[in-house]
């Protein structure tokens, strides 16, 4: 049997992780820059991901990533992929890895963006009104994520889930907001968010 590439990447993640301690992933030992490298095989060594669905973490506001890995930590929002990473992670680790991440400059991934599209999601985004929250420019602020040169791929996964009542511990604004929102308005704003 062939095990899918993202799958398959998982699965060579969490041994490593089980090899450097088996009982939950990593020990109190585990140094920042060992945590941070663990991040980057998924997440991308410069917080740029290059992997499938997966978000990029570079440029995101300190205060959303802390946020974020607190609610996995705590298990307010289980990622079952993240778990091994962040179940022993301590306060003042999260507030490292978050400052790490923030201060990194977010880059556009390789995925091809639609030109038609991201016209059609600058309309949708000034409908839904994206940009009271997320600012004008996508940048995201305090515990609101950036969206500007996030992953295609990643974006549309995760509005669809917001839509459709499926991202645990997920923000209820959000929910609201995509409400009935179509698969290619999604897209498109997918495309827009993207592009910026």
């Amino acid at each position: 049997m062939r095990i899918p590439s993202r799958l398959g990447r998982l699965l060579a993640i969490g041994l490593a992780a089980a090899a450097v301690c088996p009982s939950s992933g990593l020990t109190q030992e585990t140094t920042l820059s060992q945590r941070i490298e663990i991040c980057a095989s998924c997440h991308g060594a410069d917080g740029n991901s290059r992997a499938e669905n997966i978000p990029s973490l570079a440029g995101q506001p300190e205060a959303f990533i802390m946020d974020q890995l607190i609610f996995m930590r705590e298990g307010v929002r289980p990622v079952e992929a993240m778990t091994p990473f962040v179940e022993d992670l301590g306060d003042d680790e999260i507030i490292a890895v978050a400052k790490h991440f923030a201060e990194l400059p977010p880059q556009a991934s390789d995925e091809p963006i639609d030109p038609a599209l991201v016209e059609r999601g600058a309309a949708l985004a000034e409908r839904l009104r994206c940009a009271s929250c997320h600012l004008p420019s996508l940048a995201g602020q305090e515990q609101i994520p950036r969206l500007a040169k996030q992953r295609v791929d990643y974006l549309n996964q995760a509005m669809k889930a917001y839509r459709d009542n499926t991202r645990k511990g997920a923000d209820t604004i959000m929910s609201a907001t995509l409400f009935g929102v179509s698969d290619e308005d999604i897209r498109a704003l997918a495309h827009y968010a993207a592009s910026r």
